[in-house]
C-alpha cells in the first residue's frame, strides 16, 4: 500500500500493511504521523487498487528502532470499494 499526507505536497511513500478490515488499516513507517492527521491511501487488494480517505488513530513508537507503528481509521470510501474490501477480508477468514 501507499500513503500521503492529505493536503501536503508530500509524496506517496510506500509501506506494507500488517492488518485490515473494513474500518481501517495498520502498517509501519519511518515517519512519525500525529493522531488526527488525514491520509490519501491505495491499498492494492488483488490487484484492484482502493483509494479511501484517512486519519491517524494512533502512531507510537517501536521497541529498539526508528520505525513508528500506525493505526488509520478509514473516513471516506466509496461503497463499491468498501463491498470489494469487506469480500476480501470474508474471502481470507472462510479460508481458515
Amino acid at each position: 500500500m501507499r500513503y500521503s499526507v492529505r493536503g501536503a505536497a508530500s509524496e506517496f511513500a510506500n509501506v506494507v500493511s500488517n492488518n485490515i478490515s473494513s474500518g481501517g488499516v495498520g502498517f509501519n513507517s519511518d515517519r512519525y504521523i500525529a493522531p488526527q492527521t488525514p491520509l490519501m491511501l491505495e491499498i492494492d487488494v488483488l490487484s484492484k487498487v482502493l483509494h479511501p480517505v484517512g486519519k491517524v488513530a494512533w502512531c507510537q513508537s517501536l521497541p529498539r528502532s526508528y520505525r513508528n507503528s500506525l493505526g488509520v481509521e478509514f473516513v471516506e470510501m466509496d461503497p463499491l470499494e468498501k463491498n470489494y474490501l469487506q469480500d476480501y477480508i470474508n474471502m481470507q477468514v472462510n479460508r481458515f
